[in-house]
């Protein structure tokens, strides 16, 4: 394999650190997040859909569901009932033009009856992402600010896509 192609590593995620803007920001302890091919985003907010979306032909007559935030207890933490929740990181991510994403669960939820949904972190993105968490567990869930739930994995692409990602999710919640 050869220079700059495939999964980025841990030392790879570590020099683009030193980019400006670095890949991440906003992390809570680097040295806990960030693994051999990926780093673990933490969860900062969780909402709950009060309305329906619509997505159309075009982006023109897309319409986003409605949200509650919930707040977080005391002790941090947060019982979820079985159903959707819309997940906001803590972590700003900025890709450059040349690396891509893609979010994984981490293998805990799993194992607890959870699981979360995300979709592609284009070249050239920046911001504090989104994500879909669904608890299937008919008992439920119960969740702490700043706990890892996804492994976001980078990869480089073949080369810079020139314009990189410039949809209605650029810089978002920041």
């Amino acid at each position: 394999m050869t220079k700059n192609q495939g999964v980025l590593t841990k030392q790879d995620m570590l020099r683009m650190q030193d980019n400006q803007p670095p890949l991440i920001a906003d992390f809570v302890d680097l040295d806990e997040q960030l693994q051999p091919n990926g780093i673990d985003l933490t969860v900062r907010e969780v909402a709950y859909f009060t309305s329906r979306g619509r997505i159309a032909g075009s982006n023109r007559a897309r319409e986003l569901s409605a949200l509650t935030r919930l707040e977080f207890g005391v002790d941090g933490g947060l019982d979820l009932l079985p159903g959707p929740y819309l997940i906001t990181f803590n972590e700003v991510v900025t890709l450059p033009d040349y690396v891509m994403a893609l979010g994984r669960p981490r293998s805990s939820l799993n194992r607890c009856g959870v699981s979360i949904h995300s979709a592609v972190w284009d070249a050239g993105y920046s911001g504090r992402s989104q994500s879909l968490l669904v608890v299937y567990n008919p008992l439920g869930f119960r969740l702490h600010r700043n706990a890892r739930l996804l492994q976001l994995v980078f990869f480089y692409t073949s080369g810079g896509v020139g314009k990189g990602y410039s949809g209605q999710y650029q810089n978002e919640n920041l």
